[in-house]
């Protein structure tokens, strides 16, 4: 890795300290967990007890209360190792914990953060059949009824929904019209175990498939006034808001999907021989890692920079969405040139590439698709003025 750019001490021990948690605490298990598609909830608890799970969480809830470019060194170096792994780190923080800490009253944080910085788990319900890039079409309808709203609809792909350990999820409802003929949408907190509110596993996966991915139903749910989050009407500012900074878990996802491969890739190619010398010396070779360390610290430079704006409060639309595009077409780039370099045994499960090669697909399509983020961009520069 390239010299520690604009990096804190702490930040720099942070960084080496999760890299050798994940090399001892999870790359020995990643490929069983693969391939059992099993969600380790020892491995959840020990990144718990990390601070994994709390990492910008306010100490006064038991968070580890890190800032931003911090938070992207922990899911860098995650994934560096295993994307299933820093895949629940990444959808809990950005996902789970970002609306409840940004947007949830003193009650609300008092109730779920403490619990969450100790090992708990918290979904964001979004997505749906017919509402993925258009969140516009959400269908999940919240009806008032006394002081209950009633949750009929559903949602999938959610991340960290359905273990064990999930307190409950952050969802998306239509709850009226706006007066200029939108709707009205509003973001409401629905704990496991709720009468009505089903989450269900979702198995078969081409990527993360140790990672928690859950559908989720609800049948007449009812969820009090209470757990709205923020206001009523709310709910689309809040989402946007969300994906806003969760792009930069995913771009940080591809950062160190794209390092891991690329160290896996070099090592090969310095021992694998052909023609009496290692194929790293072939220029074929060597430019194909030359390249991926040009993608990694134009990246790597670029993301933490838009972390530092994060963490001074500015603006980070136009810079999440190129972030987030880069690092994960990086990814893209790392893990084929991965799986490429090692020939055919590029593509044998045991050889770790072709798992750096499925878990980066979904880097281009999560929290908005590599189209999404070249219209936000475009948008962002005036293109539809």
């Amino acid at each position: 890795m390239s010299i520690n750019r604009g990096l804190t001490e702490e930040q720099v021990l942070l960084r080496d300290t999760v890299r050798k948690f994940a090399e001892a605490n999870i790359k020995p298990y990643a490929f069983e967990l693969d391939e059992k598609e099993e969600f380790s909830y020892k491995i959840s608890q020990e990144m718990a007890d990390m601070g994994f799970f709390s990492c910008f969480i306010p100490e006064e809830y038991g968070g580890s209360g890190l800032d931003y470019v911090s938070y992207i060194i922990v899911v860098e170096e995650l994934a560096r190792v295993d994307g299933s792994q820093a895949a629940t780190i990444a959808a809990l923080n950005s996902l789970g914990v970002g609306p409840l800490y940004y947007y949830g009253n003193s009650e609300q944080k008092k109730k779920y953060l403490p619990k969450i910085s100790q090992g708990a788990l918290w979904g964001f319900g979004l997505t749906e059949p017919e509402a993925g890039s258009d969140a516009g079409n959400t269908q999940t309808i919240a009806v008032k009824d006394g002081n209950d709203w009633v949750l009929n609809g559903s949602k999938i792909f959610i991340t960290n929904a359905s273990a064990d350990i999930t307190l409950g999820s952050t969802v998306l409802a239509v709850t009226g019209t706006k007066p200029d003929g939108h709707k009205e949408l509003t973001c409401f907190l629905v704990e496991n175990g709720t009468p009505g509110f089903t989450a269900k596993k979702m198995e078969k996966k081409l990527m993360w498939r140790a990672s928690n991915t859950s559908e989720l139903y609800f049948e007449d749910c009812r969820v009090p006034e209470e757990n709205i989050l923020g206001k009523r009407g709310d709910g689309f500012k809040q989402m946007l808001g969300t994906l806003d900074k969760g792009r930069l878990s995913i771009a940080a996802m591809g950062l160190g999907n794209a390092q891991g491969a690329f160290e896996l890739a070099m090592n090969y190619a310095k021992q694998r021989k052909t023609f009496g010398v290692p194929i790293s010396r072939h220029q074929v070779i060597s430019f194909k890692l030359a390249d991926i360390e040009i993608g990694l610290e134009l990246a790597r430079t670029y993301l933490y920079d838009v972390c530092r704006m994060t963490n001074r409060g500015e603006n980070i639309i136009k810079e999440g969405a190129i972030a987030k595009l880069y690092c994960s077409e990086l990814a893209h780039t790392a893990s084929d040139h991965c799986v490429q370099i090692h020939g055919g045994y590029g593509l044998m499960k045991e050889y770790g590439a072709e798992r750096f090669y499925r878990d980066q697909k979904l880097l281009e399509i999560g929290e908005g698709t590599s189209e999404v983020q070249r219209i936000v961009i475009a948008r962002s520069i005036g293109c539809f003025d």
